[in-house]
């Protein structure tokens, strides 16, 4: 799978896991953080491994071991968590010379059959062998990752044995890289009278990607503001450049790229270390000397003057007959990601800058009225190796695109004398506050992807994720100076001369400009051919064709007994607690460090059909229009403050065993830390009692911009769309799912984005209001509560002084709700 640009979201919503005291961790060791801290010193040896650094972290209650292969050089990083979803991953630093797709091509043809496991695509074969909750791989701009994760110690080892198996001992034979890059081969192979054409999985995918408008910009943005290397060429390969890349070529880019020498391996959870080492040394690493690899990145050169450049693309299909469709941005480059207070730093001074309705530049860029949302790849972009911001609008008309540029420069002049509220500053490190606890599922993945970029570029990822002492050191300097972040704008962008803009406007005949690119180089192609050349495509075409149908023996692969699996399911235990009005309330105790979460369905039965469709938007502007006696800009504040975010989505949950059968409803979410509930709970009975739905102008914003984003969204999601439109006509359930979710609901916001008069549509959400928020369709409540954990040894778990259920719930005030009958809905 190809990333272009690939990055993670911001260090907001980048990482979540609980906080921890240190102070009882030499006491006792109970859990696989503490038992690292205590068990591994540095300089130990470990099955061909020298341990070089153990590190506590305790805000995200882990301990990092740092080692290296003694032989090979390979980096290896464990991260040791008591979290039963164990990860693994193994990165290569894959910074291509070209735009052939060389990394890409590669990524898909080690996945082909490896000298162990030779039968083709293992990954998806071991779907039904193991109990894996992850399993993929990724190439980035100069990167190419291969991730896992199961809950099953058995499963970990079969799955890291056929990832090594893959990665190092690939097959990688002629006929995999022509299915899997690209291939000369007829239109129908049985029939060489047909003309020949280019066909392979890459090919095509890369095809695909460059229909999707915000990718052909955000790689502009980075192959013309950072034109000196790597990143000025398609990782994921050019269609037109594919063709250029040969057997031998990929061969050669696995011998020099895919050696442990340039490797970076990391694990996380809490199965031992040891014996993830003794497998990735004895099944790979033993068998490799240490090589010095070529594969480092070398700085941008800082220009000496800004630079413009405008592009084209094909236009909206979504919009036929718009003249505002040109994008433009503004891009800065700024230091390199390795600097780990420098980079958090620029992330968090771009979060001010963009991020909700608070923000500079969305009040001047998005409230302007000049375009639709964002350009694509807005913010700070920390995926490469010299990082950088950008901002601009799309959806404008082309003579508004000087306007954009002025209001930038303006902007920033205005940041540079007035600098930033205080609120805001706090509101943004107490989002980090709240997402370094709150707990995820998937935090293992979020922790290899967050540190990739960095660690690739031989950055310190453990220095990356002390987020607490680097709050404390952005505190510092902004007490010490509280022009800190002015200055910083002031340097990288009103004094930056490395400034790219750049526009992109739609050419009707851009499309057929493509093809006929495509054309010619085919007919290059193929005029080059013998008469020789073209019998061997033809049997070479035949010959993939009967291998694709032939039955691929799996016996080979590893697979889990049922003797390996435990023969229970843990069990969560649940009470319901009867609180004010004798309303009743659903709450689990667990150790979560003081988050509490909140989530609430209301139904939609009662809902006129009319008014049906419009309920996603109903759900998108609820929470972002004002209530009660605050306006839009201060409930973005205070949800920013209090909370770590309000949600509203509709909701349809099918009966499994009867297809007729399905609950349709909007389901409520929010968390917050609990300190911090009664403020939380406030805030959701003045959106429950009192939104505001006279906010036009906003409105009308937010349309637009919900509009864009669906629009934008459809090239990379078309088979979802695709599989939602084909369930339609299986169950009723469908049919909703296509009201709420598929193509129908994004030419609807279409539609209504382009309206003149906006009234009708936001006359219908105080409509749709009434039927949602009433106790006759509040069909369940849930509290989904989470209390404190002691970080003592002993201490267990305890639940927060005065927040008793009777207490918080009383915060919640829900005229509409009181009576609501109990259901133990299954979310």
């Amino acid at each position: 799978m190809w990333r272009s640009g690939w990055r993670t979201s911001g260090v907001l919503r980048r990482l979540s896991g609980r906080s921890a005291s240190l102070g009882a961790w030499r006491w006792a060791s109970t859990t696989a953080c503490e038992r690292a801290l205590l068990r591994y010193r540095v300089g130990e040896k470990i099955h061909g491994f020298t341990v070089s650094q153990v590190t506590s972290v305790p805000e995200l209650t882990l301990t990092a071991v740092k080692l290296s292969h003694d032989g090979t050089g390979a980096q290896h990083l464990h991260l040791a968590r008591e979290d039963r979803n164990n990860l693994f991953s193994v990165q290569f630093r894959t910074a291509p010379a070209d735009s052939s797709g060389a990394p890409h091509v590669l990524e898909h043809t080690v996945l082909c059959g490896s000298q162990r496991y030779p039968c083709r695509d293992p990954f998806f074969k071991m779907l039904n062998r193991s109990l894996s909750t992850f399993m993929n791989a990724f190439t980035a701009s100069d990167y190419t990752l291969y991730p896992f994760s199961t809950q099953n110690p058995k499963d970990f080892q079969n799955l890291l044995s056929v990832y090594l198996d893959a990665a190092f001992f690939p097959c990688l034979r002629e006929l995999d890289f022509c299915q899997e890059g690209w291939r000369l081969e007829h239109e129908d192979p049985s029939d060489p009278q047909t003309p020949l054409v280019f066909k392979g999985v890459v090919f095509n995918e890369m095809k695909g990607a460059f229909t999707d408008n915000e990718r052909i910009f955000s790689q502009h943005v980075q192959s013309r503001l950072l034109p000196d290397h790597t990143y000025s060429v398609v990782s994921g390969g050019d269609p037109l450049c594919i063709p250029d890349l040969t057997w031998e070529q990929l061969r050669q880019f696995h011998a020099t790229h895919y050696h442990p020498s340039n490797a970076r391996f990391f694990t996380y959870g809490n199965f031992p270390l040891e014996q993830h080492l003794k497998q990735i040394h004895e099944e790979a690493l033993s068998k490799f000397q240490r090589i010095k690899p070529r594969t480092a990145v070398p700085a941008q050169k800082p220009w000496d003057k800004p630079r413009e450049f405008q592009v084209t693309c094909a236009p909206d299909s979504l919009a036929a007959g718009s003249s505002e469709q040109t994008t433009i941005s503004v891009s800065f480059l700024l230091p390199d990601i390795t600097d780990t207070f420098e980079a958090f730093t620029l992330n968090l001074l771009s979060s001010l800058l963009i991020s909700g309705p608070n923000s500079p530049f969305y009040k001047a860029l998005i409230e302007s009225g000049l375009g639709t949302d964002f350009s694509p790849d807005v913010g700070y972009n920390g995926c490469t190796r010299d990082a950088y911001f950008s901002v601009g609008l799309q959806g404008i008309a082309e003579k508004d695109i000087q306007t954009v540029r002025d209001l930038v420069d303006r902007t920033l002049d205005d940041i540079i004398e007035k600098g930033f509220e205080d609120d805001r500053i706090e509101a943004l490190l107490h989002k980090i506050e709240i997402q370094m606890k709150h707990q995820s599922v998937s935090f293992g993945l979020a922790l290899t992807s967050y540190i990739a970029s960095c660690w690739n570029h031989d950055g310190d990822p453990v220095e990356l994720l002390k987020l607490g002492s680097q709050v404390a050191r952005f505190r510092k300097c902004l007490e010490e100076n509280p022009k800190f972040l002015q200055e910083k704008v002031k340097q990288y962008f009103k004094n930056n001369q490395h400034k790219l803009t750049l526009s992109m406007k739609p050419d009707d005949k851009y499309s057929e400009k493509q093809m006929q690119l495509e054309t010619e180089k085919l007919k290059q192609k193929v005029n080059s051919l013998s008469p020789e050349d073209k019998q061997q495509i033809y049997e070479k075409g035949l010959e993939l064709q009967a291998q694709q149908s032939q039955p691929q023996d799996a016996s080979c692969l590893p697979a889990l007994k049922v003797s390996d699996i435990e023969p229970r399911i843990p069990f969560t235990e649940v009470e319901v607690a009867l609180a004010a009005g004798d309303t009743p309330v659903q709450y689990c105790t667990q150790p979560t460090n003081g988050v509490i979460y909140f989530r609430a369905f209301s139904s939609l039965n009662t809902l006129p059909e009319e008014l049906r469709p419009y309920v996603p938007l109903f759900c998108n502007v609820l929470t972002k229009l004002g209530c009660g006696g605050l306006d839009y800009r201060e409930l973005a504040q205070q949800v920013d403050l209090k909370t770590g975010g309000l949600a509203a989505a509709p909701h349809v949950l099918p009966d499994d065993s009867h297809l007729d059968t399905y609950e349709q409803g909007v389901l409520f979410s929010s968390f917050c830390l609990d300190r911090n509930l009664p403020d939380m709970m406030h805030l959701w009975s003045e959106i429950f009692n009192n939104p505001c739905f006279e906010e036009e102008e906003h409105f009308r914003v937010l349309v637009k911009m919900t509009a864009q984003e669906l629009s934008n969204g459809v090239p990379d999601a078309g088979h979802l769309y695709a599989s939602i439109r084909a369930g339609r006509m299986l169950a009723p359930a469908g049919d909703l799912q296509e009201t709420f979710g598929g193509m129908d609901q994004v030419r609807l916001m279409k539609s209504v984005a382009e309206m003149t008069d906006i009234k009708p549509i936001l006359r219908k959400l105080p409509r749709i209001k009434k039927h949602l928020l009433n106790c006759d369709n509040f069909r369940c409540l849930r509290w989904r509560i989470r209390w404190t954990a002691s970080s003592g040894p002993s201490a267990g778990v305890r639940r927060s002084g005065s927040l008793c259920p009777r207490t918080w719930w009383r915060n919640l005030h829900l005229r509409d709700l009181a009576g609501t009958p109990w259901s133990r809905g299954s979310w």
